[in-house]
């Protein structure tokens, strides 16, 4: 179906020992970080040796993969796609998930979806095939993924956008490996809904299919029902072969409420863009039914990365919408999620568009690379770096309104002599700051809840290590040193003057302004508090920047 699902490597684990952060308080939510007891987080970044299911009290944030967070009775709630460090989830269930108080310890909970599968799969799967005159596929012999759950709060009900991935050939209906390829691309792609009052309770219900995958390529019954296999427009000539049979691919939703009451179902992935589908606010279902021949009920395409292709490398949509800015912004995965996983965003008055990038390009009809970037794989000193940053999920603090970045990131290949390494998934939340220009920049460092002192001029005296987050493909950008000097003069990796508004919390550097926090530096051994950076150039390529700690 997609590159995505088969990356997820099966792997020998070992078991030895962890220290993990303190778990969430169930007597005390919402409990936050005193200032004057401020504990460092000392989770590994490298959790192999607690990768096993036995460990999973001990994961915190290991073996996250596209996270949703949703906020419900003190506690955030992250839900995540079915993928782990050698696949220790198998057996026990889908769409796991996990609880904080902090946005710094998450406390491993359990799946939120039984091992079995619901009814409707099955069935819905079996009457496509039947209206194309193909023979059923037995309901054990489905091979399915489940994929990018997205969640949502409307008037106390949490609604579950979720993903299955039907990995069984159209013509044979056989298992997608290399010794069963038959010549035809494999099965469709669903978007299932289900909804909750209770996310403590965990207490679920299944209101079937919203939408699924479906081409555009004409079917005539009377040629492709008899002809050749060539005639049939789910033929593939190789598995080389990416011309994409459906027109979308129904998987990583994102759902956004807007201010005027509309509810937006968001999807797509690779194929041929990211599509917007109205939502009846009163079912969750499409507003105007969902039809295998009538292309208006599938969505409207809002984004495409190449609009002449049926295959391109951008998936994972997160929309949300800022009232401050007053603009809705699409934010996308682009690239293969192994290493060169990045995230780009684009704006819009409109939630279903057009949508425009910070250099002014058209993404929903012209498409593009979309600019910023906002996440890359990157590598500060003394640490291996990360990569496949990206899928990421938009929140916001219930209490301070402050915006948040979640994702997953990988480790490298051959980190601390592990081959597999790049199978290790450690979630990522890092804060969000706003341009004065109404631009998203994501954070260097993940948050940590250090204690915000006050931040002035003299602090940011000293030795940076600094970043500009240039796209390259699968390549980690590397820090360079930059100096801010106290006489008000940046040398290094960003020349020019530097002055600093200390109520607003920019540092400005020649024509730069870059958002100031204290973070954590995880890098450090041991872990420190630290001040650093973000921004955007005039490219709408992010700048990043730690201070040393030297």
């Amino acid at each position: 179906m997609i590159l995505k699902y088969l990356l997820i490597l099966s792997i020998s684990i070992i078991a030895l020992s962890f220290v993990g952060c303190k778990k969430d308080d169930d007597d005390n939510p919402e409990t936050g970080t005193d200032t004057t007891d401020y504990e460092i987080p000392d989770y590994a970044d490298d959790y192999s040796d607690i990768a096993s299911w036995s460990d999973r009290g001990s994961w915190n944030l290991a073996n996250v993969h596209d996270p949703s967070v949703a906020y419900y009775d003190g506690y955030y709630y992250m839900y995540g796609t079915d993928a782990s460090y050698g696949n220790v989830h198998e057996g026990h269930g889908h769409f796991f998930y996990r609880r904080s108080n902090d946005l710094v310890s998450w406390n491993f909970k359990n799946s939120s979806m039984g091992e079995d599968e619901p009814d409707w799969i099955a069935d819905s799967l079996n009457s496509i095939r039947s209206y194309y005159e193909l023979e059923s596929i037995d309901e054990d012999d489905l091979s399915l993924g489940y994929w990018a759950p997205v969640v949502r709060n409307y008037n106390g009900t949490y609604r579950m956008y979720y993903s299955v991935v039907v990995d069984n050939y159209i013509g044979s209906g056989a298992e997608n490996t290399t010794a069963n390829f038959d010549n035809t691309w494999t099965e469709r792609a669903f978007i299932g809904l289900r909804e909750s009052t209770d996310l403590s309770g965990n207490d679920w219900t299944d209101k079937g299919m919203v939408v699924c995958s479906v081409s555009d390529k004409e079917y005539n019954a009377s040629v492709n029902g008899t002809g050749s296999g060539t005639n049939k427009p789910w033929y593939r000539s190789s598995s080389d072969n990416y011309d994409a049979y459906f027109k979308y691919n129904a998987i990583d939703p994102s759902y956004i409420i807007t201010p005027g009451g509309e509810h937006w179902l968001i999807y797509g992935s690779w194929h041929s863009g990211i599509v917007a589908l109205q939502l009846n606010p009163d079912t969750g279902l499409p507003l105007v039914d969902f039809d295998l021949e009538d292309e208006s009920t599938w969505g409207k395409r809002i984004a495409t990365r190449d609009a002449s292709s049926r295959w391109q490398g951008s998936e994972a949509p997160e929309i949300i919408y800022n009232g401050s800015t007053g603009y809705y912004y699409l934010f996308m995965a682009y690239d293969d999620l192994a290493i060169p996983y990045n995230t780009r965003v684009c704006r819009s008055v409109n939630v279903d568009g057009p949508y425009y990038d910070y250099l002014g390009t058209n993404i929903s009809d012209d498409g593009g690379e979309c600019f910023p970037v906002i996440t890359h794989p990157y590598q500060f000193n003394d640490h291996s770096g990360w990569v496949g940053i990206s899928h990421c999920c938009i929140f916001q603090n219930e209490t301070s309104a402050d915006w948040f970045y979640a994702s997953q990131a990988r480790l490298p290949a051959n980190t601390n002599g592990n081959a597999y390494s790049n199978s290790i998934m450690m979630g990522h939340v890092r804060k969000v700051r706003w341009t004065d220009d109404g631009w998203p920049v994501v954070m260097p460092e993940r948050y940590a809840a250090v204690p915000q002192d006050n931040i002035s001029s003299e602090d940011l005296v000293g030795t940076w290590e600094h970043i500009t987050l240039n796209y390259e493909y699968g390549v980690q950008q590397q820090s360079s040193e930059l100096v801010l000097s106290s006489d008000g003069k940046a040398t290094g990796a960003l020349t020019g003057s530097w002055s600093y508004d200390e109520e607003e919390k920019i540092l400005t550097i020649g024509s730069c302004k870059l958002c100031v926090e204290r973070e954590l530096d995880w890098e450090a051994d041991p872990r420190e508090p630290t001040i650093v950076y973000a921004g955007l150039n005039s490219s709408g390529i992010s700048l990043w920047g730690k201070k040393s700690q030297s």
